[in-house]
């Protein structure tokens, strides 16, 4: 049974039929969006290429908060995997024009291969609803 506090938000990814799993799922004050690929439909965004994977797939991410009402400023945590380590600059760069005002925590992590072979990176990320899209510019730690 759900709880009312528990709202899911369905993607376009077939995975997500696979599996009986949501795009995003928003519980209390806080939003997850799990595994994001730069696939939209039957399409790989960026074969080859981890940095345009990475702008995609958090691209994607971020799109998925938005279906409750959050944007970049609420994101307080991103994790992004990749299939090689000599992808990580790559994926930095891309990380690091879409987040360096909001600064999340963030976590990066090799792993062996995804589920199709031409996938290079696929990332999480968590919002905080009490955050969303509070000022970002400030730097440096600020009790809220």
């Amino acid at each position: 049974m759900t709880s009312p506090a528990v709202r899911r938000a369905q993607g376009e990814s077939p995975w997500e039929e696979t599996f009986g799993s949501a795009r995003a799922v928003a519980a209390g004050d806080r939003v997850l969006v799990g595994g994001t690929t730069s696939f939209q439909g039957s399409v790989l965004y960026g074969e080859g290429d981890p940095y345009e994977q990475a702008k995609v797939a958090f691209t994607s991410a971020i799109e998925a908060i938005g279906e409750f009402g959050l944007g970049i400023g609420s994101v307080i945590r991103t994790r992004v995997y990749l299939s090689h380590p000599r992808d990580v600059d790559d994926a930095a760069r891309a990380h690091k024009e879409l987040f360096d005002a909001v600064r999340p925590v963030t976590t990066l992590l090799v792993v062996e291969g995804f589920v199709d072979p031409r996938i290079l990176v696929e990332v999480e990320l968590e919002a905080f609803r009490g955050a969303a899209d509070a000022d970002v510019s400030a730097r440096g730690a600020v009790e809220s």
